[in-house]
Order: C-alpha cells, then sequence, then structure tokens
C-alpha cells in the first residue's frame, strides 16, 4: 500500500465514522417511529393513509428528535479528537477540508452527511422512505434532515442552512430539488462530483472538463508577487495579460509558492449555449473540495459574451487569479482585486521568431515530436514551427484571410539594397527581445515591442509578395487584413473593429498585413465639419494602437505621400519598391515562363523587356493570359501571344499602343 493510498484511507475512514453516527440516528429515528405506529410491519405502509393513521398524526404533540445519547456523543468526540490529531501529522481528511473551505459549522456537515446517506449506503433508502411514510421518497428531505440533526421543522437557524445564500446551497454542495414541493418536503440530493471527491476520486467535474488546461510553473519565473497575496489573503488577483507575457505560468508559480495545488480553466473556448454561472459555481466547488486555488485565464471571451458572468467566479469561495487584457471593471467584483502585471518571459524554439509562453512552448514541442513521429522522420525547425503555428488563437481568422507563405527570397526580383533592408526587417524581428529587453534598449514606457514596416511604391513592384517572404522566412502565417471589414461609416464602429483585430492579433505569432493602408492612415485633414473630426479620430486612434501593439504589421500603400506623417515617425522600417530597371525586367519574364511552358523560336524576352516598362505584376499578367492564348493554340508560346497579352494590359491600364513601343509587332494591336 502505498503512502497516498494511505492517506485517501484515513481520509474515507473519518467519512465513514461521521457516517456510522448517521446510521445511529436514523435507527433511533426508525425506533421511535415504530414505537408510535400500531402497525410497523405492514408491507403496503406509505401508500396510504388509514382513519387512525390520520387521527394519530394530527393528536401527536411529541417532537419527533433523535437525540444523541451519552454514548454517541463520546464517540463523536473521541472521533473528532483523533481526527486533529490525523491533522497535525499532516494527513488530509477531505471532509474536514471541505468544511474550512466553504466556512460549514457542525450542522452543515450533519446535514450534508443525511444528503449524502443514500449514495452511500442503499440501505438507507429504505430507511428515508420508511420515515417520510412515503416508498416512493428514497431521498432525505428539508424536514427530515432537520430531524435527523435533531432541530424541530421550526428551528430558524436550521431551515436558515438551506436558503439560496446558505453555504450548503450557495456552493452547490446540496441541492435542493423540487422547489414547487412543501418546503419541508423538498428532496436533498448532493451532486456526484462532491460524492466522488469525498471518498477520495480527483476525477475532472465534467462541467470543467471542456476548460480544463495545463499550467507550467517555470523555474524561470519568479511568481513571488502572486505567493505573497495568497499568503496574505488576497482572495481577488487579477492578472493585465499581453503578447510576450507568461500569465498562467506567472500565476502557476505564485500558486505554487503558496503551497497549493492549482485549478487552471481557459475560457476562451466558451461556447454559446455555455452556461456560465454553472461552470463558475462547479469551478469554485472543485477548487475548494481540493484546497486549491482557481485560475481563470481567458476571460477576454468571457467579457465579450456576458460581462455579469464575470462575478459568478468573483463571488467564489476561496481565492482566484483571473487572467484577461481588459482593464479591471469595478463591476466585476464586490471589491477590488489585486492587479499584477505578469513579466514577460517568451521561450524561442531554435531561433524561431515566435514568442511563445512557457505552455504553448510545451504544446508546440509535443506536436512538433508528433509530427516528425507520423513521418517517421527527426524533429526539425520546419516541425517546430508547425508546430508553434498552432499555438495561434483562431480568433484572427475571423477577421483577416490567412495565408500561408511559400514563396521564397528567390521569387524576389529587386534591387539589392531593397533586398538588404528587407533582411534587415527579419533581422528586428528575430532579435527584438534581446536588444529591448536583455539591452536594455526599450522605448519609453506604453510603446510596445511591435515591429512596423511600411512598403511604398507602384502597384504590382511586389510588396505584397514581398510580405509573404519575409513571413516565410520567419516561419510565420501571414494575415491579410480586409479592409472592407474594418471600414465603416458609423462613428465610432472603425475604430471597435480595429480594436477587435489588434486584440486577436496579439494573441497569435503572425505577420500582419495591412494592404492598400493609406485607406485607414490617411493624412488628417483641417476640421470644417463633423465628419473630418470624427476621421481624423479614427487615424489618432490607430496611431495609438499601433504604438501598444507587440506584434509585427507590414503596411503597403501605392501612395505614400498621402501617408500621415504621425504615423511615418512611428514607423521601424519603411522600404520603397521601385519599378524594374530592363536588367529586372527580363528576370521576371524568365521567372514567369518557366522552362515546363514550350516556347517558339520567334519569342524574344528581351525585346519584351527593352520595349516594355511595366512593372512586376503587369508582367505576370501578361505571360499568364500569353499562356492561355498558347494553350489553346497547338500549346506552344509565341510572340504573336506574348504581344497580344500585352495589347491588353496595357488597355487595362488605360495606356496607348504606340509604334514607337510595339515597334514590328504593332500590327498585331493596332
Amino acid at each position: 500500500m502505498t503512502a497516498d493510498t494511505y492517506v485517501v484511507g484515513l481520509s474515507e475512514s473519518y467519512l465513514l465514522a461521521r457516517f456510522d453516527l448517521l446510521r445511529t440516528r436514523v435507527r433511533q429515528a426508525v425506533a421511535r417511529r415504530q414505537a408510535q405506529d400500531p402497525q410497523p410491519d405492514d408491507r403496503f405502509r406509505g401508500l396510504y393513509i388509514t382513519d387512525d393513521q390520520a387521527l394519530r398524526l394530527l393528536d401527536d404533540r411529541e417532537p419527533l428528535l433523535a437525540d444523541e445519547d451519552a454514548d454517541a456523543a463520546e464517540e463523536r468526540e473521541l472521533l473528532e479528537r483523533w481526527a486533529d490529531q490525523q491533522e497535525a501529522a499532516g494527513i488530509t481528511l477531505r471532509l474536514r477540508r471541505a468544511a474550512r473551505a466553504f466556512d460549514l459549522v457542525a450542522l452543515d456537515i450533519d446535514i450534508l452527511l443525511v444528503a449524502l446517506g443514500p449514495d452511500l449506503d442503499p440501505r438507507l433508502e429504505n430507511a428515508y422512505g420508511y420515515l417520510h411514510d412515503d416508498v416512493t421518497r428514497r431521498r432525505a428531505s428539508i424536514g427530515l434532515a432537520l430531524e435527523l440533526c435533531g432541530l424541530t421543522p421550526y428551528d430558524a437557524i436550521g431551515r436558515n442552512r438551506f436558503e439560496p445564500d446558505g453555504p450548503l446551497v450557495a456552493n452547490r454542495l446540496v441541492e435542493v430539488e423540487e422547489p414547487e414541493r412543501p418546503y419541508l418536503t423538498r428532496p436533498l440530493r448532493v451532486p456526484d462530483p462532491v460524492t466522488r471527491h469525498l471518498l477520495g476520486d480527483d476525477g475532472p467535474d465534467p462541467v470543467l472538463a471542456p476548460f480544463a488546461t495545463d499550467a507550467l510553473a517555470s523555474a524561470a519565473i519568479d511568481g513571488s508577487p502572486v505567493s505573497h497575496a495568497l499568503d496574505l489573503g488576497m482572495g481577488l488577483i487579477y492578472l493585465r495579460d499581453r503578447t510576450g507575457a507568461a500569465s498562467l505560468s506567472f500565476a502557476a508559480r505564485g500558486v505554487e509558492g503558496h503551497g497549493a495545488p492549482i485549478l487552471a480553466l481557459d475560457l476562451g473556448t466558451l461556447a454559446p449555449d455555455d452556461d456560465v454561472v454553472a461552470i463558475a459555481k462547479a469551478a469554485g466547488r472543485q477548487a475548494g473540495l481540493r484546497g486549491a486555488v482557481l485560475v481563470v485565464a481567458g476571460l477576454d471571451t468571457l467579457v465579450e459574451r456576458d460581462r455579469a458572468g464575470v462575478r459568478a467566479f468573483t463571488d467564489g469561495p476561496g481565492p482566484v487569479v483571473l487572467i484577461g487584457s481588459a482593464s479591471w471593471d469595478p463591476s466585476w467584483s464586490h471589491g477590488p482585486p489585486l492587479v499584477l502585471d505578469p513579466p514577460d518571459v517568451t521561450e524561442l524554439l531554435d531561433g524561431l521568431a515566435f514568442r511563445l509562453t512557457p505552455e504553448q512552448a510545451r504544446r508546440a514541442e509535443v506536436a512538433a515530436d508528433q509530427q516528425a513521429r507520423a513521418n517517421g522522420e527527426q524533429v526539425s525547425v520546419q516541425h517546430l514551427a508547425a508546430g508553434a503555428r498552432l499555438q495561434n488563437a483562431g480568433g484572427l481568422e475571423r477577421l483577416a484571410l490567412r495565408v500561408a507563405p511559400t514563396a521564397g527570397w528567390s521569387d524576389l526580383v529587386l534591387p539589392d539594397e531593397v533586398t538588404e533592408q528587407l533582411h534587415e526587417v527579419v533581422h528586428r524581428i528575430r532579435h527584438r527581445d534581446l536588444v529591448l529587453d536583455g539591452w536594455g534598449l526599450r522605448r519609453s514606457a506604453g510603446k510596445g515591442k511591435g515591429v512596423t514596416a511600411l512598403f511604398a511604391g507602384d502597384s504590382g513592384t511586389g510588396k505584397t509578395l514581398a510580405a509573404e517572404v519575409l513571413a516565410g522566412a520567419l516561419d510565420l502565417d501571414m494575415y491579410v487584413i480586409d479592409l472592407a471589414s474594418v471600414v465603416d461609416k458609423y462613428i465610432g464602429e472603425t475604430e471597435k473593429n480595429l480594436d477587435r483585430i489588434f486584440r486577436e492579433a496579439d494573441r497569435v505569432n503572425g505577420v500582419l498585413l495591412f494592404d492598400e493602408a493609406d485607406a485607414i492612415f490617411g493624412k488628417r485633414s483641417e476640421v470644417q465639419d463633423a465628419r473630418d473630426r470624427y476621421a481624423n479620430v479614427e487615424v489618432a486612434y490607430l496611431l495609438q494602437r499601433m504604438e501598444r501593439f507587440d506584434g509585427t504589421a507590414i503596411l503597403t500603400t501605392n501612395l505614400r505621400a498621402n501617408i500621415d506623417e504621425a504615423f511615418l515617425r512611428r514607423i521601424d522600417a519603411l522600404v520603397d519598391f521601385p519599378l524594374p530597371d530592363e536588367d529586372m525586367r527580363l528576370l521576371i519574364w524568365e521567372r514567369h515562363l518557366p522552362p515546363a511552358l514550350p516556347r517558339a523560336d520567334d519569342v524574344d524576352l528581351t525585346f519584351m523587356a527593352t520595349s516594355f516598362d511595366l512593372a512586376g505584376g503587369n508582367l505576370r499578367n501578361i505571360a499568364v493570359a500569353a499562356a492561355f492564348l498558347a494553350a489553346a493554340d497547338h500549346g506552344v508560346l509565341t510572340m504573336e501571344a506574348l504581344i497580344r497579352a500585352t495589347g491588353r494590359e496595357y488597355r487595362k491600364l488605360g495606356r496607348l499602343c504606340v509604334p514607337s513601343e510595339f515597334g514590328p509587332y504593332h500590327h498585331l494591336v493596332s
């Protein structure tokens, strides 16, 4: 027998010993009832009432009390003395621990045992039916519980223990059922998780199972602020979460320092039909029964859905640590919480640019190992990156298009200077923790550790492709923001949409791409009417929110001159994308016309690169259109197909097809 088994056995022994005292009271009550029953052996007792029984019930003036005799009282005293000795020796007696956690008095414990009776001893079903004079009522009622606890039905203190604010009912240790029945006949039931726990089973409550989460008490984190607060009896702590903050590990480390177990939940997976109050009550009950500190992450999801539901968690019986990014609202609790800022403790996996908390890093490593073993491979950086991407929250995908990068540096055709600038942006993102925190170059208070880059240039010069290449170099996904879903004609809605995007972006490791960003980052104008004033407010809000953003954002614009100067001062990198010269255009033509595409001998790419001064995006459009013409004409790309496709691209751009550009091929487009 292991030490754990022995401890659990002692706890059960105490419970069963207390239960034996209850059985003695039940036997006394049954004996008293039989002494007053003229037909105690009637097998149909409880199914009908005779005239004599009705008169006897109405004439009976003797209270039906089950007083303890001297022997029972002495046995109870000896039992409690033994329990004191066991607890002094460090043994946990679950029934006593529950009594302390929920402020139960001796009467509450007796009521709990009475209600628990049929779940521990099926013989008590029949006894309770007999005492109720109703064989169908096999659970204790309020009236029977009062009787077995030595109280009259008129005892105000006893009746008060069954009120909704009483510790037994408020913490759902005992449920009063069938409220439509008369008060004294309402049945009592102990929820199954309570019964299982008192009998030594620490399995999860089914109500809490969907929200249970691991909390890694990383040794790299100093959780002393949390542990000191718990040691001082502070029952409500709020951790302001943010990107890079190891909030859950900070809480776990503090609870560990306090010397208590932890019950960690993540409400980020709340469904619309989930009963928040039931979840909160089950969480408080489970934490109290285990003597644990309740830690609740993902509070933002609950706040968005039901702000009043936060009170259900803050009104619990024991200490609770809440984790959320929103500012604390005084309406969430009766008293103010202790508000703490968790430290920035992020882990890098083999030099990847992912900023992960210890829990996320551990899950990413597990996912990487599973993926590698499934493919019969050794764990590689690619496996780790894939595992890290799995830790991204899914909320941003409802607001943006997620793009898994496939382009690489070889797909870019840019001047060396521009390519070098892009590499510098990658280095800034990879090493920002070292430079800003490790070397102490962090900017002033209120500014995040995010990296913001502006890609400016004509349409088709490769800005979006460069953003994808940059994301791929960092092994990050790219999230393309749909500005149509952001900008709103109603006052204040644009700011709400932007805030929602940035809050979700704070929860992912990815590159945020604002294409055609001048639509929302445009210059503020002189205020001439209310519309100008509110438009300026949108730009000002966006500038402030970008400063607090801790992630990576890339903005592209075709009109650099339209970007507000205040924003230009706040960006970390400005990259200008020029139109390609002749040599670059020739290289682009070669890239877009791969060897697998059959070419006729008359195809002259040097002429195409020299004659047509177009951006790379336009050249790609021409190449694709010409390839379709070739597919319809014997499957061979000809110069005629390239010229005709070029003419169509010119017309799209509103340009004339002049002989000076098309030369000997002008007749094909004239």
